[in-house]
């Protein structure tokens, strides 16, 4: 909705509004709202668009969308039902003084779409109740026939259940609540499908004969162990001092406008659950003829780029079509094992490919070095699910960036800086600083447990760097790097290049994922249009690329957000069955009700905990109190509480002369 509204606030051809719009805009024109001059679409001079955000005492602010400008105040008269987060459509109002004002005329979609309701007992009988907030739900559905623990999806904007998704009490219900809450489907349309098979399996070289032919040099790629999308494929040259990053050809099978590329673009992202993936393209090209699978032909967009060996920087950089074979698929664990052991390790069928590792990580370790003089360095953890046959918790692992992992990121980055160079308006990965309130909010919070450094703030850079000193000094280096994060803005697409400031580049974007991000297949077609002289391609990319990009940031959020919700089912599932156990944690937000992270198994486990008084990096035992499987919520009795910064100091061998 808010790049539907982005093109009207700004003027837009009808033709480029998305089918699932043009009823609404068809409203628009009708209520005279919206004008149209030329086949341009437009608001009215009179109205604005944009979210709202309720106060407490019913006042309300307009945060516009499309145009600049101070936000604009809404008395609670004049919300006209309209409810915080809501997309609205606005008419200003003149003729009084002070802050400038509207109210509201059109509520354009709720804050939230779809929901996902609950069957409960109560005294009264049966009733539907909300999963997320446990509120009574008011349906014109009828409910009088569906028993107790039957789940189900709202449209919000009728109020009509649109499909049973199973029971509560069934642990493989989770995957459809987690994707039903944002409407993420997992099946493809049958059109989308049947184009997707059309492909085949094969690449057949011949047909394309204006394309480079790589397929000589030793490519590998290097994944997760449980991967199957093989998005990019990478060689060295060493007596060149040349990288080559081969990205599968998504934009050749997928074109404009297509059925598959109508289904990515409602995607925007694949989805990853510990059990299976939810792809952005339908699996017969993800995991088929796009992915780079070894000892087959499959066509690649390779990124080349030959590097200054003692400057470290980009000296030249070609993007060209190309087919390669890739001759292996690795996995993290296996480069890791080989950049420990050496090469001498390696199996006779390795050594060509491994061969070019060796000297990479060399050249990548130094590239990096010098990148984080200027970026962060936060430990990047992950937390690992494996479930049973039943979709229970089985067991937990942290993930943790390891040489090999180092190794990908640098080519990588090196890919996407590069293709930031071809253009000033396009689609750039922005990564804005963080506030100078936000600075000072984190420094306050550390000083208050105990954690201080001499830097300015004004020096964020070296502010971090020390107080990730500081911390690794005592043993919280991976709690004070989380806050970190949170001081700073998330990172987005956006047309206008503004730097990455959490990389510390100037220019970035988003190259090398194009199987699993529609972003980078937007990329690609522009790289294309751009190197091609396609000055009509071009043109019909860029003129939507503003409202394309605050599309899939907000699909990008939406999808990490369906992920975070179904490991938060499978730890109250957990919990639920094991209300004896002790649980460890680290109290990670301390507020009324504070929050704590189980640092051992299970390991990410969010708890809710009874006690106001504990203080950030409090280390906790607690028993599970209250399990809510709908909300995913647990809530513990803390049993023993002790600081963290106390208990490491305590541990702390003494130094020499105390």
């Amino acid at each position: 909705m808010r790049a539907f509204l982005t093109r009207i606030a700004k003027g837009s051809r009808k033709s480029d509004i998305e089918e699932p719009f043009l009823p609404l805009l068809e409203e628009l024109l009708k209520e005279h709202i919206v004008k149209e001059s030329d086949g341009i679409v437009r608001l009215d001079a009179k109205y604005r668009a944009g979210t709202l955000d309720v106060l407490p005492s019913g006042t309300a602010f307009v945060e516009m969308i499309g145009t600049k400008g101070r936000d604009l105040l809404i008395e609670p008269q004049n919300l006209h039902g309209a409810k915080n987060g809501d997309y609205v459509i606005v008419r200003r109002l003149f003729g009084k003084a002070g802050r400038p004002s509207a109210k509201v005329v059109k509520i354009v979609q709720p804050a939230f779409v779809y929901a996902v309701g609950y069957i409960k007992r109560t005294e009264s009988g049966l009733m539907p109740f909300h999963i997320k907030t446990d509120l009574p739900m008011e349906l014109k559905s009828a409910t009088n026939e569906l028993a107790e623990h039957t789940l189900f999806q709202v449209d919000n904007r009728t109020g009509e259940i649109t499909k049973i998704l199973g029971r509560l009490d069934d642990p493989t219900v989770d995957e459809k609540i987690s994707l039903a809450i944002f409407n993420k489907q997992e099946a493809f349309s049958e059109e989308a499908e049947a184009e997707a098979k059309r492909w085949g399996d094969e690449v057949d070289a011949a047909l394309h004969p204006e394309r480079t032919d790589l397929r000589h040099l030793p490519f590998c790629t290097i994944d997760p162990v449980d991967a199957k999308d093989f998005d990019d494929a990478i060689f060295w040259d060493a007596k060149r001092h040349t990288l080559y990053v081969a990205i599968a050809d998504v934009s050749h099978y997928v074109t404009p406008d297509c059925a598959i590329d109508k289904e990515a673009r409602s995607r925007g992202f694949s989805i990853y659950f510990p059990h299976k993936s939810i792809p952005m393209l339908p699996r017969a090209l993800s995991e088929n003829i796009c992915s780079l699978k070894p000892g087959v032909d499959r066509l690649a967009y390779v990124c080349r780029l030959e590097l200054d060996p003692e400057r470290l920087e980009i000296k030249r950089h070609a993007f060209f079509e190309a087919i390669i074979r890739s001759r292996r698929r690795y996995n993290y664990d296996e480069i890791d094992d080989y950049l420990q052991k050496g090469l001498r390790a390696a199996a006779e069928g390795d050594r060509e490919t491994l061969s070019f590792i060796f000297p990479l990580r060399e050249i990548t370790d130094r590239i990096r070095a010098k990148r984080l003089k200027k970026g962060y360095d936060f430990r990047s953890t992950e937390v690992r699910m494996e479930l049973d046959e039943e979709q229970n918790l089985l067991s937990t692992r942290l993930e943790t960036s390891t040489p090999s992992h180092a190794l990908i990121e640098d080519c990588m980055l090196l890919a996407n800086r590069a293709a930031a160079e071809h253009f000033d308006y396009g689609i750039f990965r922005i990564h804005e600083p963080p506030t100078p309130e936000r600075i000072e909010k984190l420094v306050d919070e550390l000083g208050k447990i105990g954690i201080y450094v001499e830097e300015s703030t004004a020096d964020f850079h070296s502010l971090v760097l020390a107080l990730q000193k500081e911390a690794e000094r005592m043993g919280v280096a991976p709690y004070v790097d989380q806050l970190i994060i949170q001081t700073q803005k998330q990172a987005s697409y956006s047309a206008e290049n503004v730097g990455h400031f959490g990389l510390g580049f100037e220019r970035y974007t988003h190259f090398t994922s194009p199987i699993r991000r529609y972003a980078d297949l937007t990329l690609h077609r522009l790289l294309k249009a751009l190197l091609a002289d396609d000055e009509k391609r071009r043109e019909e990319l860029l003129r939507n690329i503003e409202p394309l990009c605050i599309k899939i940031s907000e699909l990008e959020r939406e999808a990490t957000r369906v992920e975070w919700d179904f490991m938060a089912r499978k730890y109250a599932r957990w919990a639920a069955a094991h209300p004896e156990t002790t649980l460890h944690a680290v109290v990670v937000e301390a507020a009324q009700i504070p929050a704590a992270t189980t640092d051992r198994f299970p390991l990410g486990m969010r708890l809710f905990c009874d006690r106001s008084d504990l203080l950030l990096f409090d280390r906790i035992e607690a028993k599970v109190n209250i399990v809510h499987l709908a909300s995913a919520k647990i809530f513990v009795l803390v049993q023993k509480a002790h600081h963290l910064l106390e208990e490491r100091e305590e541990n702390r061998p003494p130094h020499q002369g105390e």
